[in-house]
């Protein structure tokens, strides 16, 4: 998925920055809710990932007003502030989740997951696809119950093709998907991840739609 992580507090961005990204996530990092706005304006995310007391501003306020201009994205409030009435102000504010600092990275990436699986329309965890049976809690792809080895790269956009079953996608929206702002990306990275996905899942899986993208069959 493509993230947008918004933390002020340098240790822990970099730790869930890394966390997100070692899991195949596309994350775009910023510290203000000015760098999100602008962010915002250029790029569609899955899923935004919201701190609440930031240097130029609250996060519910950015929150409130990405609602009241109809934005859906998912977004989960990460906060130190633990009061119920706090819980519920940020989940009445649009929040999809709301979790309290500390947290357990592990916590986070199952939140994160159970929140992308809701906005796809199925929140089954596992899913079949033709002979291939999909975990997206473990990221494990198995067939015969043997498993299939796929990189944080290949599993990203397999994930990119489950959130839109049977949907045309374009090359620059799997771009998006897979990679942050300002990383380098070749001309042919995505049919290269393409080609990877149809040797090991199956080569019939991957519709390619010549001029326009590719779109995951659903049956």
């Amino acid at each position: 998925m493509r993230l947008l992580l918004l933390e002020d507090t340098i240790e822990l961005g970099e730790v869930i920055d890394n966390q997100m990204t070692d899991e195949g996530h596309a994350v775009d990092w910023v510290q203000t809710i000015g760098q999100a706005k602008a962010a915002l304006a250029s790029t569609e995310y899955d899923l935004i990932l919201l701190d609440l007391m930031l240097p130029d501003g609250h996060g519910i306020d950015l929150l409130k007003a990405l609602r009241h201009s109809g934005d859906s994205t998912a977004v989960i409030i990460l906060t130190a502030k633990d009061q119920i009435s706090d819980r519920i102000k940020g989940l009445n504010a649009g929040a999809d989740d709301y979790l309290v600092k500390p947290f357990d990275l592990s916590e986070l990436s199952a939140r994160v997951g159970a929140v992308a699986r809701r906005y796809a329309g199925n929140p089954n965890p596992t899913i079949k696809l033709a002979d291939l049976t999909v975990d997206l809690n473990n990221h494990q792809v198995t067939r015969a119950g043997g498993e299939i080895q796929l990189t944080a790269r290949e599993w990203a956009l397999l994930e990119a093709f489950l959130q839109r079953p049977g949907m045309l996608l374009s090359k620059v929206q799997l771009e998006d998907h897979l990679y942050a702002f300002g990383a380098e990306i070749e001309s042919n990275t995505i049919e290269v991840y393409v080609s990877r996905l149809r040797k090991k899942l199956g080569k019939e899986l991957i519709e390619t739609v010549r001029g326009l993208g590719y779109r995951m069959k659903t049956s």
